[in-house]
């Protein structure tokens, strides 16, 4: 049973990264189709915040398997 509402946890816990990656992209090509010439350093910084998020949601799949 603890098994199973901890992968249900996991899995509402993935909205959050979900939406944060999404509203990063899509700010991202915003801010670049308002100043092309600042290409370079809004996608470095946009990679950067994606894998932040990733490594949180990732920690998050770790910790929905450990027993208490």
């Amino acid at each position: 049973m603890t098994g199973t509402l901890a992968t249900i946890g996991y899995g509402l816990a993935c909205i959050g990264p979900g939406i944060g990656v999404g509203l990063i992209f899509g700010n991202g090509v915003q801010a670049i189709a308002r100043q092309p010439e600042a290409r370079g350093i809004l996608q470095g910084q946009m990679i950067l915040g994606m894998a932040v998020i990733e490594a949180l949601a990732i920690l998050g799949f770790v910790l929905a398997f450990i027993q208490a």
